[in-house]
């Protein structure tokens, strides 16, 4: 072989080594576990630190608000028998309530408490319940059918004015 092959192949080697790196750090960072709570604490490997998400049920009674800082809140959630301290601090979405079904993203520390930095719920599945059985959703017109649309009367009806 040439030289300039020679060159070609290290500098085409290095590139394809370099984006194989940079893809294998980008999906170890950003990849998180999923489990449930029941899952989570059946486990016997030790988690602390490591990117998770956790899905489970807000324990009722269990949702404390500091009263010197509004967005900083404690919970437990549940799953069967098994259930985890949170501590998340931020704004709570309108579904979050006790009974709710969320999910937490955060880190598991050392002492056991789940710390969150994103707390998504759920929508509650009466809506689904309701829509199969019939009843209407806000913004939906009563009878579609019968609806007319809104419009200008016709030319006739209006009252002529002269000058």
């Amino acid at each position: 072989m040439n030289q300039k092959k020679v060159k070609f192949m290290v500098g085409s080697l290095l590139i394809v080594g370099a984006i194989g790196y940079l893809i294998t750090m980008g999906i170890s960072n950003t990849s998180q576990y999923f489990f449930t709570v029941d899952e989570l604490m059946s486990q016997k490997v030790s988690f602390a630190g490591a990117g998770l998400k956790v899905k489970g049920n807000v324990v009722n009674g269990s949702i404390q608000r500091d009263p010197n800082d509004y967005l900083n809140v404690n919970f437990s959630i549940e799953e069967k028998d098994a259930s985890l301290k949170v501590a998340y601090q931020g704004v709570t979405p309108d579904m979050f309530i006790d009974g709710g079904e969320v999910v937490v993203e955060g880190t598991l520390g050392k002492d056991g408490v789940f710390h969150a930095n994103t707390l998504l719920t759920s929508c509650p599945s009466k809506y689904e319940a309701e829509k199969e059985a019939g009843k209407m959703h806000p913004g939906k017109f009563p009878d579609a059918d019968n609806y007319q649309k809104p419009g200008l009367n016709k030319a006739e009806a209006l009252p002529k004015t002269t000058i």
